[in-house]
């Protein structure tokens, strides 16, 4: 029988540190878990002559692998989460599955903020306390789920439902690149083309007219003028484009700012119910998360209202909240909102009357995926011949305002 230190935290969160004999350390592990007991930390009591144990946050004995990245993508995100909840389903301690994670992570950025973790929660941090000093990398909703889990002591199922959440989304969001990067790619070479014609082949047709003393027609003065004010202000143009990108960007990064562009979206014709969806799909994919994993309704609305990512929706839902507080069901303060759906109203009034609100919530959420999916595609069918004939009559008029002083000469006798 070997002497065990521990550090654990019971279902209030409150710390617990203690000493006990165990024939090792997993029996110690599961003695503390019978207990109801989070168990952050194991270690083993030297003896004289004993080397120092290496800290679990240096890196144990094993090399830090070469990092293929710098940055934090969101694929690392959800194997970082799958892989936690794995290992502590196990039963393996916080600390220890940080440490067998960090050995593995392919971001330098990710495991420089594990072992950060890894040293605040020595210092007597909650997991969660530790997460939040890193916004950055964690959203509120990673804080606050883990806080749940935490404070329930079932931190494996939350982060799993996480994990589950992060992968739906990543995947959803993998389908949106995949059906705009075609119409983005056309739309890019198109113009490429344009601007190919105008500096290019433009100026060359008019080194040829200059040998022919006749009077242009309209259009192929209109189509020279063109290419002469581009050609001489191509810089200029780019930079204003960039600047203009660049304003607008710090513009709605104010609160009034995003408020007066969102309400400009929304009211875009076909697309403006397009970004509404969107905005809405993401409201109930984190509901049905939260939900699920046990984190009561007026705090489920508080995080969905930091961090559904929009100032209109995050205005709707602090006063939905409001109501919520004062007695009245979610329902009736969605409906009074004219933001939902009536059929998402009635769905989330079914969910309240029998007690599923979480699977309402995710039934929605696969229901607006859905229009999301099927919006795009119709798009991307629709917007290709679309390119196809704006490129054709650009181009057709092009060429025609060049060619017409040729057919004005073959027709002079």
């Amino acid at each position: 029988m070997a002497k065990f230190y521990y550090i654990a935290r019971d279902r209030k969160g409150n710390k617990v540190t203690g000493a006990e004999e165990a024939s090792g350390s997993e029996e110690l592990i599961n003695r503390l878990q019978v207990r109801d007991l989070l168990v952050i930390s194991v270690m083993p009591e030297l003896k004289q002559g004993d080397l120092p144990a290496q800290s679990t946050f240096t890196g144990g004995t094993q090399p830090r692998p070469r990092a293929m990245h710098g940055w934090v993508t969101s694929d690392d995100l959800v194997l970082f989460c799958r892989q936690l909840a794995t290992l502590l389903g196990a039963g393996v301690t916080i600390l220890k599955s940080l440490e067998i994670i960090a050995q593995q992570v392919p971001s330098q950025k990710l495991y420089q903020v594990i072992r950060d973790l890894q040293k605040k929660m020595e210092a007597g941090l909650s997991f969660h306390e530790a997460m939040s000093k890193h916004p950055k990398v964690f959203t509120d909703l990673w804080v606050n789920l883990v806080e749940s889990g935490e404070a329930s002591g079932n931190l494996a199922m939350v982060l799993n439902r996480l994990a589950g959440y992060l992968e739906l989304k990543a995947a959803f969001k993998r389908k949106i690149v995949s059906a705009t990067i075609y119409p983005a790619i056309l739309f890019v070479a198109g113009t490429a083309a344009l601007l190919f014609m105008t500096i290019k082949i433009i100026p060359t047709f008019v080194e040829l007219f200059k040998g022919f003393n006749i009077k242009l027609p309209a259009l192929t003065v209109i189509l020279v003028e063109t290419s002469v004010f581009i050609r001489k202000f191509v810089l200029i143009i780019f930079v204003g484009i960039a600047a203009g990108i660049f304003i607008l960007r710090k513009y709605a990064q104010t609160k009034e700012g995003g408020r007066q562009i969102e309400k400009i979206l929304f009211r875009l014709p076909i697309f403006g119910e397009f970004y509404r969806v969107v905005v809405i799909e993401r409201f109930t994919s984190e509901m049905s998360t939260l939900v699920e994993s046990g984190v009561p309704i007026l705090y489920s609305l508080e995080i969905a209202e930091r961090s559904v990512g929009n100032l209109t929706l995050g205005d709707i839902i602090r006063k939905v909240k409001d109501d919520v507080r004062e007695g009245k069901p979610l329902s009736q303060p969605l409906a009074q909102s004219g933001f939902f759906d009536p059929m998402a109203v009635q769905m989330v009034s079914i969910g309240e009357e029998i007690g599923e609100l979480s699977n309402m919530f995710k039934r929605l959420n696969v229901f607006y995926q859905e229009y999301v999916e099927t919006f795009l595609t119709r798009f991307t069918t629709m917007f290709e011949p679309i390119m196809l004939v704006f490129m054709g009559l650009v181009v057709g008029i092009m060429v025609i305002g060049m060619f017409l002083p040729i057919f004005q000469i073959t027709q002079i006798k």
